[in-house]
């Protein structure tokens, strides 16, 4: 496939103030320059942004009504960008492009429908962490989408039909990432994951999905419930029409994190005991890892 119109793709809002300038620059500076960067604005001014981001950005702003969730938000932008490109690549703007990224996702979907990348992690001031988020294995895609999730909105791109067929996400979906993977998965879509960095993320304490220790026991149960959101959310809805054999695996991962959200939420020992066990492990670099970790079963699965 041709990939010839492409789109980059964020959301800015308050929070991300701090961080727009630089996210900005790394836009600018990408080796691949035949895109539209579009924006999709929450809560902030025309000059708000153009004072966070240091000049009045090239790209398309789209507003939305006051109060729209991040989903609608998300929605009302990738369903106009889907009709008018052949791409998207989605990038969070807490985040910092290498400047290979775009070149990279338009390579990689030349073949795949979905591609994601590698993500080097840094702190909240830029500074390299050392470690480097990505899945272990690339081969099962299914198998991993089921308990784990490295599809990002900031490290993927879409084939445009692809997306399509996987939108609109639900207005109270919070882990818009992992529903639209699996969708993409489940309905045939060819995944790829380049092991290359081709984006910095920022870990801070405002993340919705950590991926380093130290956990608290306050994060951990509002994840777990998300988790289990995800899962409700996606048995929810008729955009899973490729799904069948496989709906077995999600249907146990789904059972597995009710068990865990159950017993962390009713049992506060079993929470705090988790959570120290927890923060002794070795991390894996996936978004999610720390729910319902299977090495530590024996404390919540009892």
């Amino acid at each position: 496939m041709s990939v010839e119109r492409l789109a980059v793709y964020t959301t800015i809002y308050p929070a991300v103030k701090p961080y727009l300038a630089d996210w900005y620059r790394s836009v600018q500076q990408q080796t691949d320059k035949k895109f539209d960067l579009y924006i999709g604005v929450d809560s902030l001014s025309c000059e708000e942004i153009a004072v966070a981001m240091g000049d009045v950005p090239q790209a398309t702003l789209l507003s939305n009504l006051a109060g729209a969730s991040s989903a609608q938000i998300r929605n009302a932008a990738l369903e106009r960008l889907v009709d008018e490109y052949d791409a998207i690549v989605l990038v969070d703007s807490d985040d910092l492009l290498l400047p290979s990224r775009v070149y990279a996702a338009r390579s990689a979907l030349q073949t795949y429908d979905v591609t994601g990348c590698a993500l080097r992690l840094i702190d909240e001031h830029g500074r390299d962490l050392g470690f480097t988020f990505g899945p272990a294995c690339t081969a099962d895609y299914g198998s991993l989408l089921a308990r784990y999730n490295v599809f990002g909105l900031s490290n993927t791109a879409y084939r445009a039909a692809t997306l399509r067929r996987c939108l609109p996400v639900p207005e109270d979906c919070v882990l818009i990432d992992w529903l639209l993977a699996t969708r993409a998965w489940a309905n045939g879509a060819k995944l790829d994951f380049d092991p290359v960095a081709r984006m910095s993320y920022r870990q801070y304490g405002n993340n919705t999905a950590r991926v380093l220790p130290p956990f608290t026991a306050q994060y951990i149960k509002r994840a777990a419930q998300l988790v289990v959101d995800h899962y409700r959310l996606l048995f929810a809805t008729d955009k899973l029409e490729g799904l069948a054999g496989n709906s077995m695996m999600l249907a146990t991962a789904f059972r597995r994190a009710n068990r865990f959200h159950h017993a962390i939420t009713t049992e506060r020992d079993k929470l705090h005991q988790y959570v120290k066990a927890l923060n002794k492990l070795t991390p894996k670099y996936v978004w999610w890892w720390c729910i319902a970790h299977p090495q530590l079963e024996e404390i919540w699965n009892n």
